[in-house]
């Protein structure tokens, strides 16, 4: 056979496997069906987002593209002061934030947790409502309510403003009211944490303020516990109206 004859046969026999390597390919994505590439699912993601900004702007009136979600990302004060860092402040260095320079932010801290309370400067700033808690840890006042007196963090005997005032003639031994006061300021002091723990979530969650940084450099409160303020004495229930309310309607109190 001739070099042209065997050149001839050669490339019939590429053309018959090349044709048959397609035709196999054809049967395959037939099966197979058409693939969904990475772009597709990008479109369908971002017409999925379009659409719920869209409703959300729409339910909400125009105030929101995020069905009324404020995290801290979505305020651009609060980024900022993410790529900053965290602020670490000892008690005088948080002073200088009281709202009295207008060049720098206004910050509380409750719990020892540091809060940039700036959107609220006609609130906290000087002369304001809330001026008291600005520049200082003033977590005791949150929970007693004396803004003045308790302008610090010692919660050392707060939990006396949950405490009933003793103004009943009780026919119990001397171990039980022991154990009812232990009892009863251990409750106490529960209550103390929630109270702070509610105030430290209403800064974390508010669409406002945010957090910051923490204040270091305190040192353990010594001497003797803080007493309540008059107000926050006057305040204390009382067990007579305790013993009331636990009594079955209608009948009286034993």
């Amino acid at each position: 056979m001739s070099d042209e004859g065997l050149r001839q046969r050669s490339n019939k026999t590429t053309i018959g496997a090349t044709a048959t390597k397609d035709a196999t390919a054809r049967a395959r994505e037939d099966d197979e069906g058409p693939g969904i590439s990475l772009l597709d699912i990008a479109r369908i993601l971002v017409t999925i987002i379009g659409l719920s900004c869209a409703l959300s702007y729409y339910l909400t009136s125009g105030e929101s593209l995020i069905w009324g979600y404020k995290a801290w990302f979505t305020n651009p004060n609060a980024v900022v002061q993410y790529l900053k860092g965290p602020v670490n402040l000892t008690p005088d260095e948080l002073a200088q934030y009281d709202g009295s320079d207008e060049q720098k932010p206004i910050y509380l801290a409750i719990n020892g947790t540091i809060f940039d309370v700036s959107a609220g400067r006609h609130t906290y700033g000087p002369g304001g409502s809330y001026s008291v808690f600005a520049g200082r840890d003033a977590t005791r006042a949150f929970v007693t309510g004396c803004f003045l007196e308790d302008r610090t963090s010692d919660l050392r005997g707060a939990e006396e403003i949950y405490l009933p005032v003793e103004d009943l003639e009780e026919d119990l031994g001397s171990g039980e009211r022991k154990k009812r006061a232990e009892r009863e300021r251990r409750d106490a002091r529960k209550k103390v944490a929630a109270e702070v723990e509610n105030w430290e979530n209403f800064y974390k969650k508010s669409k406002k303020y945010f957090e910051v940084g923490q204040v270091v450099g305190v040192a353990e409160p010594s001497g003797p516990a803080p007493t309540l303020c008059n107000a926050a004495e006057k305040g204390r229930p009382k067990r007579s109206k305790m013993n009331k309310k636990e009594a079955s309607p209608g009948k009286p109190v034993q």
